[in-house]
């Protein structure tokens, strides 16, 4: 897929967010790349679980006092070449992809840990 449709999955799944979401991320970045370097890779420990499709980087918002302040924005990184060969991989769309991968990492930046998504089923 062009990164430039990739793109505009990305920004569907973002401005599909109800208001209540979307005011808490006026301080997050979106980027996407094709795929983590190795050093996210060695950084972040990527085991068994497979491919490492999305990525949040900062402070959650329920760890932030009122010493925060004066940092750069949280960063989310989407990586379109891994979400591409999972969705060929598993024969599914990739837009529903685009928007769980999203989501999850949005997770993380309301304090969402990849335990309790997972045991909410959403992992």
């Amino acid at each position: 897929m062009e990164r430039k449709e990739f793109e505009k999955l990305v920004r569907k799944v973002l401005d599909e967010l109800p208001g209540v979401f979307k005011d808490k991320l006026e301080n997050v970045d979106v980027v996407i790349e094709d795929q983590p370097d190795m050093n996210v890779i060695k950084d972040i420990g990527v085991g068994a679980k497979g491919r490492f499709l999305g990525l949040y980087q900062g402070v959650p918002l329920k760890d932030r006092t009122h010493y925060y302040g004066m940092v750069l924005p949280d960063k989310i990184t989407i990586y379109q070449t891994n979400i591409e060969h999972v969705c060929l991989t598993n024969k599914i769309d990739i837009y529903p992809e685009v928007k769980h991968v999203l989501e999850h990492e949005i997770a993380h930046h309301f304090g969402i840990s990849d335990q309790r998504l997972e045991d909410l089923g959403t992992y």
